[in-house]
C-alpha cells in the first residue's frame, strides 16, 4: 500500500480491451475519430479565419469552439492511442496532472462558450437592432476571453485540490484518461465532503449555464413563432438548430457521466460514457455546424 501521493510516480489507465486484436481495433477506431475531429475543426478554423464574410460574432465564437474541441480531444485520445498501439497502460504522475488540468480547463471553457453562443443567438433573433452594440467585436472578444479565463481558473482549482489529496488506494484508474472522480477513488482521506463540495460547485456552475441557455431558447422560440413568413421562421430556426443539438449532446452526456448513481457504475459503462462526452462531441460538432450552414459550406 502506498503511504502518500509522493510515492506514486505513475498511474495505470484502463485499457479498452484485453486481447491484442481488440486493442488494435480500438486504435484504428480512435485514430479515425481523432483524424476526423482534427480535419473538421481545422477546416472550420481556417474557413472562419480566411473568409472575411465570416468575420462576425457568431463565427468568431464558432472558431473558439473549434479550438476548444481540438484541444480537448488532443488531451485524451493521443495517449490512449499510444497505449493501445504499444500495449501499455501507464501515464506518468505529471502527465496525469497535466491531462486532468487541460481536460477540465477545455471542457469548462466549452460550457461557458456554449452559453455565450446562446446569448449571441438570443440577441440576433430577439434584439436584432441592438446586435451591433450588444455583440460588437469588443463585447464578443471579452465574453470569449471570460469563457477561457473562467475555464482556466476552474481547472486550476480542481487540479490543485485533487492532487493535494493523499492517494493510497493503489494507482490504477478505471478510465482511459485521468479524470477527477477516478482519482478521488484512490484517495485515503475521507473524500465524501470534498467530493460533495466539488459536485455542488461544478453542478451549480453547469446548472446556471443550462438555465441561461434554456431561458435564451424560450425567448428565441417565442420570437421566431411571431415571425409572419414561414421562410423567415425556417431561416431563424436553422441558425439555432446546430447550437441546440451541440448543447444537448454536451449537457446530457456530461450529466450522465457525473451524476449517475454509484450503484449503476461499472468500468465498461464508465468507459462508454467517457467516450460519449470526451471523444464524440469534438468529432461531431464540425459536422453538425457545417451541415445546415450555407455560408460555412460556401467558405469551405
Amino acid at each position: 500500500r502506498m503511504s502518500n501521493a509522493s510515492s506514486i510516480t505513475q498511474f495505470l489507465l484502463l485499457p479498452f480491451a484485453d486481447t491484442r486484436e481488440m486493442q488494435l481495433l480500438h486504435f484504428w477506431l480512435f485514430l479515425g475519430t481523432y483524424l476526423a475531429a482534427l480535419l473538421g475543426n481545422s477546416l472550420i478554423i481556417t474557413a472562419v479565419a480566411c473568409d472575411h464574410h465570416l468575420h462576425t460574432p457568431m463565427y468568431f465564437l464558432l472558431l473558439n469552439l473549434a479550438v476548444l474541441d481540438l484541444g480537448s480531444i488532443s488531451t485524451t485520445v493521443p495517449k490512449s492511442l499510444v497505449n493501445s498501439l504499444w500495449d501499455t497502460k501507464t501515464i506518468s504522475y505529471w502527465g496525469c496532472a497535466a491531462q486532468l488540468f487541460f481536460f477540465s480547463f477545455l471542457i469548462s471553457a466549452e460550457l461557458y462558450l456554449l452559453t455565450v453562443m446562446s446569448y449571441d443567438r438570443y440577441v440576433a433573433i430577439c434584439k436584432p437592432l441592438h446586435y451591433g452594440t450588444l455583440l460588437g467585436s469588443r463585447p464578443c472578444v471579452l465574453m470569449a476571453a471570460a469563457a477561457w479565463g473562467s475555464g482556466f481558473l476552474h481547472a486550476l482549482l480542481h487540479t490543485a485540490n485533487t492532487f493535494s489529496l493523499p492517494l493510497c488506494q493503489g494507482n490504477a484508474l478505471d478510465q482511459f484518461f485521468c479524470e477527477i472522480p477516478q482519482l478521488l477513488k484512490l484517495s485515503c482521506s475521507d473524500t465524501y465532503l470534498w467530493e460533495a463540495s466539488l459536485v455542488v460547485v461544478g453542478v451549480s456552475f453547469a446548472f446556471g449555464c443550462f438555465i441561461f441557455i434554456l431561458w435564451s431558447y424560450v425567448q428565441i422560440f417565442r420570437a421566431v413563432l411571431r415571425i409572419p413568413s414561414e421562410q423567415g421562421r425556417h431561416k431563424a430556426f436553422s441558425t439555432c438548430t446546430p447550437h441546440l443539438v451541440v448543447v444537448s449532446l454536451f449537457i446530457t452526456t456530461g450529466i450522465f457521466a457525473y451524476l449517475k448513481p454509484r450503484s449503476t457504475s461499472s468500468p465498461v459503462l464508465d468507459l462508454m460514457v467517457a467516450v460519449l462526452y470526451s471523444v464524440m462531441p469534438p468529432a461531431v460538432n464540425p459536422l453538425i455546424y457545417s451541415m445546415r450552414n450555407q455560408e460555412l459550406k460556401e467558405a469551405l
